[in-house]
């Protein structure tokens, strides 16, 4: 236990913690949307759940460091460009998050008749797996990105563990915003498919970097906040108008 008392270990520890909670920012806009479609009771539980199974597995990934190192090894090759398991996951889940945008845009602007009580159970699943799924195609590269920077497997699995509460207590207040301000949650889907074309990018080996698009992120959403404020202003003038 002596690296407990080594500068080092604990400079590596922040700048991996506030590495991975830069990288939970996409993580935190897709399961806002998702559980948007839930009840209040049932997106609390599905948040719950969803994010603890998803720090398991990572977890589970952390202890597998030999196989995630092997992810970056080619396993085939098309059109000249070798590909890694790492490449497949990344496209596999940019493809994930381009048809679950759309089709929740979709969704939001045609409408959709009420489930019944069976549907409403199987959405619940349904809102889990997808944290999960998601979450776990998330952590590839922040994982991968870890083993390069800490060489104690504590380190790594102490920085997860504190992202993931950061990301948790942040999820809830970003859903409830999306929740009462409904025009946010289509620039949440946006954000969906900038992501999901970021991440096909990077598995076709083209790296776009994550500044950019988190500057584009900031920005569009620092102009729906004065939108928001805007309509807020004129809600208010209305009432006391009216009063």
């Amino acid at each position: 236990m002596a690296w407990l008392t080594d500068p080092a270990i604990w400079a590596s520890l922040l700048t991996l913690t506030v590495m991975e909670i830069v990288l939970g920012i996409d993580n935190i806009v897709f399961i806002s949307v998702i559980v948007s479609r839930l009840e209040a009771a049932s997106a609390k539980r599905a948040r719950q759940i969803g994010l603890a199974l998803a720090l398991i597995f990572r977890i589970v990934l952390l202890v597998m460091l030999s196989v995630l190192i092997g992810l970056t090894a080619p396993v085939f090759t098309a059109f000249g460009e070798p590909f890694s398991w790492r490449d497949i996951i990344l496209l596999a889940g940019g493809l994930f998050l381009l048809v679950k945008g759309t089709h929740e845009i979709h969704k939001g602007i045609e409408g959709e008749g009420e489930g019944a009580g069976n549907k409403v159970a199987a959405g619940f699943a349904a809102v889990i797996m997808q944290i999960v799924v998601i979450d776990m195609v998330f952590s590839v590269d922040s994982i991968i990105t870890a083993i390069g920077m800490a060489q104690h497997i504590e380190v790594m699995a102490a920085a997860v563990i504190i992202a993931m509460a950061v990301m948790y207590a942040a999820s809830g207040p970003v859903a409830e915003f999306i929740h009462r301000h409904p025009t946010t949650k289509m620039l949440a889907l946006a954000f969906l498919l900038l992501i999901g074309v970021a991440l096909i990018a990077d598995g076709l080996g083209f790296h776009i970097p994550r500044g950019y698009i988190y500057f584009a992120m900031a920005f569009s959403a620092l102009v729906e906040v004065f939108n928001v404020l805007a309509k807020s202003r004129r809600s208010r003038q209305r009432s006391r108008s009216l009063s």
